[in-house]
């Protein structure tokens, strides 16, 4: 309900931006991954599986719910955040399967129709109430700006409990890895991701310097990956 119809409109006409979010998620991230996988293989630091496992991650599109909360709470840029996450997990129904096809010679199938399904629940339909809310109904616009700190703060709990869930579901499920394999996994994680947020940060900083809301919005988008498509 906070962004305006005008800001969709401005995201949208973005190309330059939009491209290059788009091109270091996919592009840049799987890249880096899959050349450091393949140094772990080497020295015989990381299993195949799990190799193979980091590089299938990396080349999964933006995730929706995480990068559309940490924006907001850093201030950024939600209308292109909204618009990239969409556009990405749409490009990512065929652009994944190609990059883990190519990376690793092994095909890939995702659901099309889930993939909008999904979307649809989790995107369009609450742009399109907040938006309906946002131009019908005053009262419930100002009640969000009354509780807008409440609002803000019930997310960030629910983007936790989100994360803890996808734990908990795959402990449930089990696993092959041993408590050293989910440690170092864990460790590397850390490693990469922090490499890939510094590079996208001083890239974002050098291609859009007089844009802070898209320098914090491109920080998360560039580097974050979708649970649910994986």
């Amino acid at each position: 309900m906070g962004i305006k119809t005008e800001e969709f409109a401005k995201a949208f006409q973005r190309l330059y931006f939009n491209v290059f979010l788009q091109v270091f998620n996919f592009g840049v991230v799987s890249g880096i991954v899959y050349g450091f996988s393949r140094f772990m293989v080497y020295v015989n630091a990381l299993a195949q599986s799990l190799a193979d496992g980091m590089t299938i991650c990396a080349s999964l599109p933006i995730t929706v719910n995480m990068v559309l909360v940490l924006t907001k709470s850093a201030g950024g840029d939600e209308a292109s955040a909204i618009f990239n996450a969409a556009f990405g997990n749409l490009v990512g129904v065929f652009l994944s399967p190609a990059l883990i096809l190519g990376y690793l010679g092994v095909k890939g199938e995702i659901n099309l129709g889930d993939v909008f399904v999904k979307l649809g629940l989790r995107v369009i339909l609450p742009i399109a109430v907040g938006q309906f809310l946002q131009k019908f109904v005053s009262p419930a616009t100002e009640f969000v700006k009354k509780y807008k700190k409440y609002f803000k703060t019930a997310q960030e709990y629910s983007l936790v409990f989100i994360i803890y869930t996808v734990f908990c579901k795959t402990f449930k499920n089990g696993s092959d890895a041993s408590v050293g394999d989910v440690f170092l996994m864990i460790a590397l994680q850390f490693l990469i991701l922090g490499f890939v947020m510094v590079l996208a940060w001083f890239s974002l900083r050098m291609l859009f310097r007089k844009e802070p809301t898209l320098q914090a919005m491109g920080l998360f988008g560039c580097t974050h990956k979708t649970v649910a498509m994986g």
